[in-house]
């Protein structure tokens, strides 16, 4: 390695030894002799200080043993685009072939496959046996490039990739030692059909002011700036350059504040701001009115809260005109008044929600995954999995018996001219009045079995017994027969504090000698099943 340091080595990225880092000093470091290089480390655990050596800063560091000084001997400043594609694709002589292994682009948590790597791969696979390496010609005919960890840090010789790599329209450029966006644009403007980039993990610089609208990403449609440092107002400077773009990942970019993107991103269909904490949830606000949006991914954002101030109980919001998929797990929402607001969403079908505070409200996830179905009218994929005509109807049944008594003590009523529900009722429950029309209001005689209970032919005691757990002795309990399925796993869930697993309940009769009879319907009351006094539940898991 030559111990040269190029020009305009500040700020330029590099590796040492298998250690990213970033140049942030060139010179002399008294009283030592020669040219050192001030390094912030990627990895702050690999430094040993802040840019500050006797007594002397020469440099800042974010962390307080985040820098070192490394001789320019032992620094790589990488390679060219071109360059690390023969020696990836075999082309070098020294350089084996590589086997396909770098076959998918992972965008924030998704893997995007690339139909063209596998065909590559088997191209490179065959050639093993031949020849062992690329021809000119093969390399010309590549769709999808990966050059992943490649020590990747310029363009090389203006015009060589386009006349190499004339057909190229996917680029993986992850991980490598790109320092500015200027590179990323030098490269691309060589490539006319690039239509998905990713250059997730590379530590870069972006432009300050608006970027001149341009025809290098005319035709690019996905692009992946995972943990590259990028602001929300860099994204919006870069963004007329992107006319045609349709999915944007910008996970772990340490973004809290959004703007509103005025005349740009209007093509957008899917936006990713993962893993970036964000300031409130009103931050939302601001993105709400991309025409396009289908897909919003905010896993662990930090948002606690979610409204939309536009629209009242039981009205459509304005915001989010397109949206259909929705991810917020991994936040601090801790109150149903957030899931209440998610259905004035128009078009929501998917939503993805666990790890929230307001999934510890309810023990059971069954009984916690029927009262989102009723609260989003739409829905119909919930936590990745399909939410059926069945298991809607059920749970909208249910939930119109549960609260029925609260909507009577609110001011409801079964005679139309005298149903007034207060206020506070239809903020907590905006859809009741909703299945109401659906489904007519709760007879009286459903909700009789909410009633405290204290009549003691209205209790069933039974013996709960855990068949496969000898360990757990049987209980006895007064159960109320109109209790659903539902109910008395909840109530399980906590008298015999079981995990989070999914509960098999059958009983036996001294009628039924030899025979066990399953629960299955968690919608239906106890009663359904004909159990009486004396009767023993038996619990699985």
């Amino acid at each position: 390695m030559s111990a040269a340091v190029p020009s305009g080595a500040l700020g330029r990225r590099l590796l040492c030894g298998t250690e990213y880092a970033t140049v942030r000093y060139v010179g002399s470091v008294p009283p030592t002799a020669g040219t050192w290089l001030g390094v912030e480390w990627d990895d702050p655990q690999r430094g040993k200080h802040d840019g500050t050596y006797e007594g002397t800063q020469y440099f800042k560091c974010r962390h307080p043993r985040g820098g070192s000084f490394i001789r320019p001997n032992k620094a790589n400043f990488g390679v060219d685009f071109l360059t690390a594609v023969k020696d990836r694709y075999g082309l070098n002589d020294e350089q084996d072939v590589q086997h396909g292994t770098e076959n998918a682009l992972v965008f924030g948590k998704k893997t995007v496959e690339f139909v063209g790597m596998d065909s590559v791969a088997e191209q490179q696979r065959q050639m093993t046996l031949t020849e062992c390496s690329f021809s000119f010609s093969q390399l010309n005919q590549l769709v999808d490039i990966s050059v992943r960890e490649c020590a990747v840090s310029h363009a090389g010789q203006k015009e060589e990739i386009s006349r190499t790599c004339a057909n190229i329209r996917h680029i993986n450029l992850s991980k490598n030692l790109i320092s500015s966006w200027e590179t990323v644009t030098a490269i691309a403007s060589q490539v006319q059909n690039l239509e998905t980039l990713n250059i997730s993990e590379n530590k870069m610089t972006f432009p300050s002011t608006s970027t001149s609208v341009s025809s290098v990403f005319s035709k690019l449609r996905i692009l992946a700036l995972n943990q590259t440092e990028i602001t929300w107002a860099e994204v919006l400077l870069c963004a007329p350059g992107w006319p045609a773009l349709e999915e944007l990942y910008l996970t772990s970019n340490n973004i809290t504040v959004l703007e509103r993107p005025d005349n740009v991103l209007q093509t957008l269909k899917l936006l990713d701001l993962s893993d970036n904490q964000l300031l409130d949830g009103n931050q939302l606000h601001l993105i709400a009115h991309l025409p396009r949006l289908e897909q919003l991914i905010l896993r662990n954002t930090g948002i606690s809260s979610i409204h939309f101030p536009d629209a009242g109980f039981g009205c459509k919001t304005k915001m989010f005109p397109s949206l259909k998929r929705l991810a917020i797990n991994d936040n601090k929402i801790s109150q149903w008044s957030s899931i209440n607001e998610l259905d004035k969403l128009p078009r929501l079908r998917s939503l993805q929600c666990h790890n929230n505070p307001l999934m510890d409200t309810e023990k059971n996830p069954e009984t916690l995954r029927q009262l989102i179905i009723a609260k989003i009218s739409q829905l119909e994929v919930l936590n990745k999995s399909e939410i059926l005509p069945a298991e809607r109807k059920g749970a909208e049944l249910d939930y119109r018996k549960i609260f029925g008594n609260d909507w009577l003590a609110a001011g409801g009523n079964w005679n139309p001219e005298e149903n007034k529900p207060s206020e506070e009722f239809l903020a907590a429950h905006p859809r009741y009045a909703a299945l109401c029309l659906k489904y007519g209001t709760p007879e009286e005689g459903e909700l009789k079995g909410r009633q405290p209970l204290t009549l003691k032919n209205q209790l069933l005691t039974l013996t709960i017994k855990c068949p496969e757990k000898p360990e757990q002795k049987p209980v006895e309990k007064k159960l109320p027969e109109s209790m659903t399925i539902q109910r008395v796993k909840g109530l399980l869930y906590r008298l015999l504090k079981i995990p989070g697993s999914e509960l098999k309940l059958s009983y036996e009769s001294s009628k039924l000698e030899g025979k066990e009879v399953e629960l299955d319907n968690d919608l239906k009351p106890l009663q359904f099943y004909s159990i009486e006094n004396g009767d023993c539940v038996l619990v699985r898991w």
